[in-house]
């Protein structure tokens, strides 16, 4: 079983998840901390959900840094993760990470619920506003009434105060309206039928 045909059943689960519903859309690669690091698959929706794929074939050597960064910036978050790796995967993750098993069932993979994911108890409201360009970043703070004589500070300083004046709910609001209209954001239609059991 490939890191390939692991991405392929997720995006098709998901692109069958949310099919009919016109406010899903899915990223591949999605950057955080200012795009230093990428998590596998993003859905955005009504909240921020990150999937992270581990095959088979991969180690989980990075996992403790990933959990680490996307805990501060998901709303929710699920590990696909290859059997050779679940039990040692459960173990480095917090309860509130999901988590399915991907299994090779002959020409394709089929995933296996194990634990399902719960609300991130602790955002980070700065890492949430560092996914904002400056640009970005400056228009939600002028449509808040909040740019005047800040459109040419660092863009650090810029993050900083989206996260401290904006309440987070409207914080990740206005971030998941900019993260939805960016060109590569697309709303993902299943190529073929997925194998997901509940």
């Amino acid at each position: 079983m490939r890191d390939s045909d692991v991405r392929r059943a997720v995006k098709n689960w998901l692109g069958a998840e949310y099919a009919h519903d016109p406010d899903s859309y899915i990223v591949e690669e999605m950057g955080v901390w200012s795009g230093t690091v990428r998590i596998d698959v993003a859905v955005i929706n009504g909240s921020l959900s990150g999937y992270e794929l581990k095959s088979d074939r991969d180690t989980l050597e990075r996992l403790p840094h990933q959990r680490d960064i996307y805990g501060h910036v998901f709303d929710y978050l699920h590990l696909i993760v290859g059997k050779r790796h679940a039990e040692d995967a459960k173990r480095l993750l917090p309860e509130w990470w999901g988590i399915k098993i991907a299994v090779a069932a002959g020409d394709a993979v089929v995933l296996l619920p194990h634990r399902e994911a719960a609300e991130n108890p602790t955002p980070d409201p700065y890492l949430i506003a560092e996914l904002l360009s400056k640009d970005e970043a400056v228009s939600v703070l002028a449509d808040a009434g909040l740019a005047k004589g800040w459109r040419s500070k660092p863009i650090r300083l810029i993050h900083e105060r989206l996260a401290a004046e904006l309440p987070l709910r409207d914080l990740k609001d206005r971030v998941r309206t900019i993260l939805k209209a960016r060109p590569r954001t697309l709303r993902v239609r299943p190529s073929e039928p997925a194998i997901c059991v509940d």
